[in-house]
């Protein structure tokens, strides 16, 4: 039998399978990123809210699954040999520039985070960017979400997350930090280095996974 917590549990199992979050897996099937959102599983009256064959259609369509695969992902057996899944907190990349989301250390707090979970989540991961558009290709594509801890240690070479004191976002590649400066390398080698004052940036953080 069907049942509300069964069904819904399967989409959030199908898009980590296919390295997606929920968000990413509607926009891979042409639906509206917030269609499988966990805020609109239950409406304002406490009613429970299905989402529609048509929507189900087009992610089996999108990941090339089966109406099968997705019905055995609804089964407690199936989904106690998947692997262990974490929850972290799930946010745009373009709404991180935005006020109010990450406290002084980079951490997360207020209010608007959606959850992610994935698989083999690094015990190290504290919350996940979902990357929109193509300003971070060649190595993260519209969709991808990377896994980002702002309590690891950063150091040259490593792929990281910075914010500037203006709310600037960045993902970069940490080439070399100084009491005075640090420079970033952009993700597509071909771009100009970005040299700013350490009293410029808020905080960096590191990503440490990346769906993709």
């Amino acid at each position: 039998m069907l049942s509300h917590q069964g069904i819904w549990s399967a989409i959030d199992r199908l898009a980590a399978r296919n390295g997606l979050s929920t968000s990413g897996l509607a926009k891979l099937a042409g639906l509206d990123p917030t269609t499988f959102n966990k805020s609109k599983r239950i409406a304002r009256d406490g009613r429970e809210r299905w989402p529609s064959t048509e929507s189900l259609a087009k992610i089996l369509e999108a990941t090339g699954d089966s109406l099968d695969c997705l019905i055995s992902l609804m089964e407690p057996a199936d989904a106690d040999r998947l692997p262990l899944a974490r929850t972290v907190p799930l946010l745009g990349m373009s709404e991180a520039s935005h006020g109010g989301f990450f406290d002084d250390g980079g951490r997360p707090t207020g209010h608007g985070w959606d959850e992610v979970a994935f698989p083999n989540m690094p015990e190290n991961a504290v919350y996940a960017l979902e990357v929109s558009g193509d300003a971070m290709l060649p190595l993260y594509r519209d969709g991808d979400v990377v896994i980002v801890s702002p309590t690891d240690t950063v150091r040259r070479g490593d792929r990281v997350v910075v914010r500037t004191r203006d709310g600037e976002v960045l993902a970069r590649i940490l080439h070399r930090k100084t009491l005075r400066t640090v420079e970033l390398h952009a993700l597509d080698a071909g771009a100009a280095p970005q040299v700013l004052r350490l009293n410029e940036v808020a905080w960096i953080a590191r990503i440490v996974w990346a769906s993709q």
